[in-house]
């Protein structure tokens, strides 16, 4: 006889007995218990915003909201599943019906279920990057376009213009005007691809990243009933970080929002750093205009940095125009000691003190990992990567490759390398592979003839190209291969010896080398600027051999061993802002801050009535200094030693200037050599 057994379960009306007064402040309090509508939280720094957003699903459903009727929306993966953990932890309810993730995973979701909809099939691919590469470079092939006859861009590049153009709403000719002016004259090529590709898409049944978030807006404006099936499901929706939202995820949350709106985004405003991206930040501010009734709560105590900090924090973010006015107020105690601004002489000055202080700051007990070494563009972090690895002071950097590890500096490089050593054959193939038209094959093929040229054997050089240029190359990589061949002419003096290293810089920057990092790399403004910075390094060596070998050293094996391989050793953190946002350490020191740095030049040349750009940039110096939690050190050079201008005077960041002086105290530094 068969044994009966019940599963029990959780009545519907459980409660999760949370005191929501008792564990939250006032504010926070507010924004959890807000009646039905829409509301606008914005949450400072440090104000504990993924405690607001988590108690606020607790108190959806100990008000009898049902899981599946609840849509959490972020923008990583990590910060779904840590909401949903902490949601797990403090109700007795069965979560697994909510829908909870990013942007891009709610759309996959939706689009398994309705793609036929659209033209595709439910069990279409997602590509990844570099599949969208590969998808892009074949479209190319197929097209027609002369690549011969003119560098076009590659496929990295094409897919970061359509990505923009979609998530912003800006016209293909447009973006190439404003971020690509250099292919212009492409600009009808280009949008014309751009219909294939996406032709080509359907055809393969294949989507891109992009495609979740695109798809699903044309799948509900176009098919209504199926738009209302998913607007009766969700009835609250909350959105973390709204701040980075673009035209799309907005348009998204505004579609199935409606009619009841029980729409609470969380956000802070003056952390909106993403417009290079694609992120609006008029959704934000304009938010309370787009929904009729919406209410605002401010939640501004900092459980993360001491007043000190704080003061000087509200005091870096208040020149902006636009913005939602706060004060962030501290929950700890004073620490009686004021942030530190640092004007040092120059560059190898501030990565000495920087990595000085370090090593004491350990001897006092912290340890490396609660440090950063915060700055605005990668280039900056060059010194202080050399200073801390002559040290022996592990390092980790958030942005990946150390500076001497990046393909444009390693392919710089590899233009010295074959002069230096002609029969350096990973040089040569290196170098010959940038060129149009030629993969593995063609390297090899130009390697062996190369090898058994007199270029390989004799002691000097003073003429590649008279050589070169006999060599038969394909008509695809005629142009570049001619380029190729007076770039390296120019790299040697007139007894055919290779000049210093610093004097070959703007032959390779001005030769083949800018056309390829054009249409090779979407980021081609910033790693023009890490290439003249090498150039500024390269000044302190005559000879290009031990050059060289400080590279090699630097992107070796031990530089690498005492970084990133090793994540559970305790390690300084090197990081761009862009990548700290929403990370914490005990101390912080922020570097380069000289106007043209931080800010950068770009902003500061734009004549931009608005000061969108400029504010911008205000704003990501904000989330720089709210990272420190104790010891905030703002430093820079006060001279820069330019590449052909000499020593150059610099100014300290416009930000500093901004910031009243008594919330600074001011560090005189010596050097003791």
């Amino acid at each position: 006889m068969a044994r009966e057994y019940t599963v029990s379960r959780q009545p519907a009306n459980a409660q999760s007995k949370i005191n929501y007064a008792a564990e939250l402040n006032e504010k926070q309090f507010a924004a959890v218990t807000a009646p039905p509508g829409p509301a606008l939280v914005i949450a400072g720094a440090g104000s504990g915003k993924t405690r607001t957003l988590t108690y606020r699903v607790a108190y959806l459903l100990d008000n009898g909201v049902r899981p599946a009727n609840i849509l959490l929306l972020t923008f990583t993966n990590k910060a779904a599943r840590e909401m949903l953990e902490r949601v797990g932890e403090l109700v007795p309810y069965d979560l697994r019906d909510l829908w909870g993730g990013t942007f891009h995973s709610v759309g996959n979701r939706i689009l398994r279920k309705h793609a036929r909809e659209i033209g595709w099939e439910s069990g279409f691919t997602i590509m990844d990057r570099e599949d969208q590469k590969e998808l892009l470079s074949g479209t190319v092939e197929e097209s027609g376009i002369d690549t011969k006859a003119v560098r076009f861009p590659k496929p990295e590049v094409l897919a970061d213009l359509f990505s923009l153009s979609i998530n912003t709403g800006e016209e293909i000719s447009d973006l190439v005007e404003r971020r690509y002016p250099y292919f212009r004259h492409l600009t009808p090529q280009i949008e014309t691809l751009q219909k294939q590709y996406e032709r080509k898409k359907r055809e393969t049944n294949s989507m891109d990243f992009d495609d979740l978030l695109e798809k699903p807006l044309r799948l509900f404006r176009e098919r209504k009933d199926i738009l209302r099936l998913y607007q009766n499901q969700f009835e609250w929706i909350l959105v973390d970080e709204y701040q980075d939202t673009n035209l799309l995820q907005a348009e998204f949350i505004d579609l199935l929002g409606a009619p009841q709106n029980n729409v609470m985004v969380v956000g802070d405003d003056a952390q909106s750093i993403y417009s290079w991206r694609g992120a609006d930040f008029r959704n934000i501010l304009e938010f309370t205009d787009r929904y009729e009734g919406a209410k605002k709560y401010v939640i501004e105590t900092n459980y993360r940095s001491v007043p000190e900090i704080l003061t000087l924090a509200n005091a870096a973010i208040a020149p902006n125009t636009k913005q939602f006015r706060k004060d962030l107020a501290p929950s700890r105690p004073d620490r009686e000691s004021l942030p530190a601004l640092v004007p040092m002489q120059d560059p190898g000055t501030q990565a000495a003190f920087v990595a000085q202080r370090i090593l004491e700051l350990r001897d006092d007990g912290i340890e490396l990992n609660e440090i950063a070494v915060l700055y605005r563009a990668h280039f900056h972090a060059m010194e202080i990567q050399l200073e801390l690895t002559k040290r022996g002071i592990p390092f980790i950097i958030t942005s990946g490759l150390r500076f001497f590890e990046q393909a444009h500096i390693k392919d710089t490089a590899a233009f010295m390398k074959l002069v230096f050593n002609r029969r350096d054959e990973i040089a040569f193939k290196r170098l010959v592979r940038m060129l149009p038209g030629i993969g593995n094959k063609g390297a090899e093929s130009l390697w062996r003839e190369w090898s058994h040229s007199e270029l390989a054997t004799t002691e000097s050089v003073v003429n590649f190209s008279e050589t070169l240029l006999k060599f038969k190359v394909g008509a695809k990589a005629k142009t570049g291969w001619e380029q190729l061949a007076y770039t390296l002419d120019e790299l040697v003096d007139a007894g055919g010896y290779p000049k210093p290293p610093a004097k070959m810089m703007p032959s390779i920057l001005g030769g083949v080398y800018e056309d390829y990092m054009k249409a090779k790399f979407t980021n081609y403004d910033h790693r023009k600027q890490d290439l003249l910075q090498l150039e500024r390094y390269a000044e302190r060596f005559d000879d290009l051999g031990e050059f060289l070998s400080q590279l090699s050293l630097l992107a070796g094996q031990d530089a690498v061993e005492a970084t990133a391989n090793q994540p559970d050793k305790e390690s300084v953190c090197l990081s761009s802002v862009h990548q700290a946002k929403g990370l914490e350490w005990k101390v912080v020191f922020c570097v380069w801050l000289a106007d043209g740095m931080f800010p950068n030049n770009r902003v500061i040349d734009e004549d931009n009535e608005d000061q969108s750009g400029l504010e911008e940039e205000r704003r990501l110096f904000y989330v720089a200094v709210t990272r420190a939690k104790d010891e905030l050190y703002l430093t820079y050079p006060l001279l820069w030693h330019g590449s052909f201008t000499g020593e150059v005077l610099q100014r300290p960041s416009r930000f500093l200037d901004e910031i009243p002086l008594e919330l600074m105290e001011e560090w005189k530094v010596g050097t003791g050599w």
